[in-house]
């Protein structure tokens, strides 16, 4: 499963990458707005990080998104239990356990 998180705290980049990976996910993160942005492919899941993303990215996202009929989950937080959360929710218990 592809998954493109926006948004985050820059310092944790590699976390959000190693739990995705725990759950047998790939993951591209966006932690601030670049040139790669305006073509984050077709993921499975798009995570918005709403608390540390600015409204342009999230409107960015959230068109990108749409075109590809992505799903999307919405976090406040930017922690990595937020983000465990959602995968659980979205991937499941199934593939942490592998």
């Amino acid at each position: 499963m592809s998954i493109v998180i926006v948004g985050g705290n820059e310092c944790m980049v590699r976390e959000y990458k190693s739990l995705c990976k725990e759950y047998n996910c790939k993951a591209k993160v966006y932690p601030k707005m670049s040139g790669g942005l305006r073509n984050i492919g077709n993921p499975d899941l798009l995570i918005l990080f709403t608390s540390t993303t600015s409204h342009k990215m999230v409107q960015c996202a959230l068109s990108q998104a749409k075109q590809n009929d992505t799903a999307v989950a919405r976090i406040h937080s930017a922690s990595k239990s937020a983000l465990r959360k959602v995968l659980e929710e979205n991937v499941g218990k199934a593939a942490a356990a592998c």
